[in-house]
């Protein structure tokens, strides 16, 4: 075998080594210590869409003036994110203190290239949705009279008339 058949193969391999390689990134959420309830969903509800994509999730409780004396409140807060988030990830780093903030380290259950091929089965393989054909469909009419029942038309077209 030559030599530029061997760097040939070789450059294939490592570009398809490349294409099968998934960098899982790290996202960041911050809160405060007090938090509102709808507020902590909603974190929560983006720390679940990160997870389930497959990245891990730092979770990061700011300290500021006397909430710097309660870390056992910032350690509760995020133990019950744990929890909430248990079914889609694991505690990779437990609850630190890092100056003013607590740092906690949440990874997925299962990598980003699962995740990616569930999405890609779920959506049929296809990016995007598929192409639906309107040529010979009938108008859309969104007006309310429309959708009445025959005999409200009724009843509205001889109140019209009176």
């Amino acid at each position: 075998m030559d030599f530029g058949k061997y760097k040939y193969e070789a450059a294939v391999k490592a570009r398809e080594s490349r294409k099968k390689q998934v960098n899982a990134s790290l996202k960041e959420i911050r809160f405060r210590l007090k938090i509102d309830t709808h507020d902590y969903e909603t974190k929560v509800g983006h720390a679940r869409r990160f997870l389930t994509g497959g990245d891990k999730v730092k979770a990061m409780i700011q300290f500021r003036g006397r909430e710097q004396q309660r870390p056992e409140m910032g350690v509760r807060l995020l133990e019950r994110m744990a929890g909430d988030l248990a079914e889609v990830s694991t505690i990779e780093s437990n609850p630190r203190v890092d100056g003013r903030n607590m740092v906690m380290v949440l990874a997925p259950l299962r990598g980003k290239a699962e995740a990616r091929k569930e999405s890609q089965q779920r959506s049929g393989g296809r990016k995007g949705r598929e192409r639906v054909d309107t040529k010979n469909a009938k108008p859309v009419s969104n007006s309310l009279a429309d959708a009445m029942p025959e005999e409200l038309k009724a009843q509205a077209s001889e109140a019209d008339s009176e």
